[in-house]
């Protein structure tokens, strides 16, 4: 029992103890051990350590901030090659890279079958042609015949009147007379028909030898194949692609912006733009903002051209910097920052003394870095680290 007693005793001064080592660790930690002597953000350099051959100031400066809005490069105009007609490809004549001008054959297909039906369509032409002719000379005896007839008419109708011929006469003049003439409306509709066969027969040879021109298959502008996606082989068939091609050097951004911000965005506007794969910025100019916000995201696209320039490539990653507002901040050299572990440092002369100041950093901003926090904007610094103490 008094064991049991003493064990618990010991658990309770222990728990104290971790008490008042824990209050203890605070207490230094909040510098009231420390009072009146030693500052942890600066440490005063010995003078005679520190002899910076190169200095710099640390000023403060007006910035723009922008918003970064992420988009992709795209090309200005892509099209899709695809066949008109169904056929089997036989050849494709480039790969994904090529350049190719205006014109410039592409893809064959095959073309027997559609060579046989501009033969079937020739040979329908000419036998049109021929019924023609042969309805035409029909027509030219049916219209000899009835005038024949009608001359015949007339002279037993004065033979009639002269009673130089009876009645019978008459009437089977007239009756020739009208047989003849509807033989000769029944050729001259024989020649109209003869008309629309060849015109029916033209019409066919034309679509034959269009959808013939179609398994050859032409670059409808200058530009680079995109992609490849077909091979020889492969079934062609209206609709679907066989390449990929997009307009030589015409490349811009399409990014999503806030709605937000849109009213920031004229066309026309430059606006810079970052690629981060070739880890520079670029001017682009605002040539369409798509008149509609996307619902779901609340944002509308905005297409930037870019300049030509032979590293970049559709696909690849930007950023479109919008200018949202100006702001005051403290730059200093990036040669003038120190990295110690996770902690970054200058050596700065304040009051005519060298101090070694911890800082905390923001954005880069070309050669130069801007300070958050440790510097007011009016300090001399040391670069390269001359000033460091060691």
């Amino acid at each position: 029992m008094e064991s049991s007693k003493s064990g618990k005793g010991v658990r309770i001064l222990s728990i104290l103890a971790g008490i008042g080592a824990l209050l203890l660790l605070m207490l230094y930690m909040a510098g009231v051990f420390t009072a009146g002597k030693i500052q942890p953000a600066r440490k005063e350099a010995p003078a005679k350590d520190l002899q910076p051959r190169h200095t710099a100031r640390a000023s403060m400066e007006t910035i723009t901030e922008f918003y970064e809005s992420v988009g992709t490069v795209r090309p200005k105009t892509e099209t899709r090659v695809e066949s008109q007609v169904m056929g089997k490809v036989l050849e494709i004549a480039v790969r994904s890279g090529a350049q190719v001008t205006k014109g410039q054959v592409l893809v064959r297909l095959d073309s027997r079958e559609y060579e046989a039906r501009l033969e079937q369509s020739v040979q329908a032409l000419s036998s049109a042609k021929s019924r023609r002719q042969q309805m035409e000379q029909a027509g030219m005896a049916a219209k000899a015949e009835r005038d024949r007839a009608e001359a015949a008419f007339k002279r037993t109708r004065t033979y009639l009147e002269a009673k130089a011929a009876t009645l019978q006469d008459m009437e089977q003049a007239e009756a020739l007379f009208r047989q003849a003439g509807a033989r000769l409306e029944q050729a001259e509709k024989a020649v109209m028909e003869a008309d629309a066969g060849i015109k029916q027969a033209a019409k066919a040879m034309e679509e034959a030898q269009i959808a013939l021109s179609h398994t050859t298959i032409k670059a409808p502008e200058a530009g680079e194949v995109v992609r490849r996606l077909a091979e020889p082989g492969d079934l062609a068939t209206p609709g679907k692609p066989l390449l990929l091609l997009q307009t030589r050097g015409k490349l811009r951004l399409e990014a999503l912006i806030p709605e937000s911000l849109i009213r920031r965005i004229r066309l026309g506007n430059a606006l810079d733009l970052k690629i981060d794969a070739l880890d520079r910025v670029i001017s682009g100019i605002v040539e369409e903002v798509v008149p509609s916000a996307d619902p779901m995201t609340r944002t509308i696209l905005v297409k930037a051209a870019l300049p030509e320039d032979s590293d970049l490539f559709p696909g690849m990653f930007g950023r479109l910097l919008i200018p949202v507002k100006e702001s005051r901040v403290v730059l200093i050299p990036k040669k003038a920052l120190r990295r110690i572990g996770q902690l970054e440092m200058v050596t700065a002369q304040a009051g005519g003394r060298w101090q070694e100041i911890f800082v905390t950093t923001g954005k880069a901003m070309g050669d130069k870095v801007e300070v958050l926090s440790g510097l007011k904007g009016d300090e001399t610094v040391a670069l390269d680290g001359d000033g460091h103490a060691g």
